[in-house]
């Protein structure tokens, strides 16, 4: 279904998404946003505000802009990527929040340049991807590059540091190469260092050896490290079938850590029960099922490229947050894409499905 080129079903899906996502954090955030500025509705005005509306606003820019006109940009979109990533770094500019520095702040607000970095560095692989297409699987000349350019994202989101960011970036750039047609010899050496990678991370830094323990055993030190899965767990728990009623969750009051971030979906959980759980679900597997729709019907191999990629940004970082919280997956700190509260998140995303609707409205008209 598409009026003017672009797909209806994907925008209506993440309408539902983004509105599931408000609603959500507005109940979510009631008991945060009175505590900390004495007004209910603080959290929910800031993601309208300085998520939902720049993010519209981009999203409608970008899907009336030819993607195509984006690859004779991409060098220019790999400068762009590390230098969101490296802004962090500039005193003045880079906020500490809980020994990370992943955020910057000009003029009293807050921005995540991570978040805008996924997508530059998606339309980055996208145009080197077509460009070396017969060369991705020598050694040499494609597999090595490659690497290197994953490296080089890599250094500043470990320097930062920020893992779960530094997963979802992997897991797009591995489907992305994947896709371009990289052998599966290629794809296991990436899965193999990124295991040896994950490994060293944790020698490290030994906290995030408590990660995988708490995933391994979440029953251990339930008021220490096993905190968060063990409320997120009861919060699942409590909602049932139909869940405790919008509004009515219990965890939310100081109980359940980030309950409008990493853990809103043990929040919707709660209030909504398995049947809302399940609604949210399919609207992510509508979202991956039509993102891959448009890449498929893509005329050209950097369109396909870039539909895919936001697919895969979307898709990774919701089994990420989803298995995280109900512990299928270790705690990695990735938010739920257009549910969790973060302006910054919800407008790059946003700006992303403006891309993705440019994809599915150019290839339509597209001559070779």
């Amino acid at each position: 279904m598409k009026f003017g080129g672009y797909d209806k079903i994907l925008i209506f899906d993440v309408l539902l998404l983004v509105l599931f996502g408000l609603v959500m954090i507005s109940s979510a955030s009631v008991v945060m946003s009175y505590k900390e500025v004495g007004n209910q509705y603080y959290y929910l005005a800031h993601q309208f505000f300085y998520g939902l509306v720049p993010g519209v606003i981009l999203a409608c820019v970008f899907s009336r802009i030819d993607y195509r006109k984006f690859k004779k940009s991409a060098p220019l979109f790999l400068f762009a990527t590390l230098f969101l990533l490296l802004i962090v770094f500039v005193p003045g500019l880079g906020l500490d929040i809980r020994d990370t520095r992943s955020w910057i702040t000009v003029a009293g607000m807050s921005f995540q340049p991570s978040e805008l970095a996924k997508l530059t560095l998606i339309i980055y692989l996208a145009a080197w991807l077509e460009e070396r297409k017969k060369k991705l699987n020598d050694f040499s000349q494609g597999f090595v590059p490659f690497i290197m350019i994953i490296v080089l994202v890599a250094i500043p989101l470990i320097k930062q540091p920020d893992v779960g960011t530094l997963v979802a970036v992997c897991a797009i750039a591995g489907t992305m190469y994947f896709i371009a047609g990289a052998g599966i010899t290629y794809i296991l050496m990436m899965i193999a260092g990124g295991i040896v990678g994950v490994m060293t991370l944790i020698k490290i830094a030994p906290y995030r050896m408590n990660r995988l323990t708490t995933f391994l055993h979440p029953e251990l030190d339930p008021l220490g490290i096993g905190y968060q899965i063990n409320q997120s767990l009861l919060a699942l728990g409590s909602g049932g079938l139909f869940g405790l009623g919008l509004g009515h969750s219990r965890q939310k009051f100081n109980y359940l850590p980030e309950p409008i971030g990493d853990s809103i979906f043990a929040v919707a959980g709660e209030e909504l029960g398995l049947l809302g759980l399940i609604f949210l679900i399919i609207l992510f597997m509508v979202f991956a099922t039509r993102g891959l729709a448009i890449a498929r019907s893509a005329k050209d191999d950097f369109g396909k490229y870039i539909a895919v990629g936001i697919t895969a940004w979307v898709t990774f970082q919701a089994i990420l947050n989803i298995g995280a919280i109900t512990s299928l997956l270790p705690l990695t700190g990735i938010p739920l894409p257009f549910v969790s509260y973060g302006g910054s998140a919800l407008m790059s995303l946003l700006a992303g499905v403006g891309v993705l609707l440019s994809v599915s409205r150019y290839s339509n008209s597209y001559k070779k």
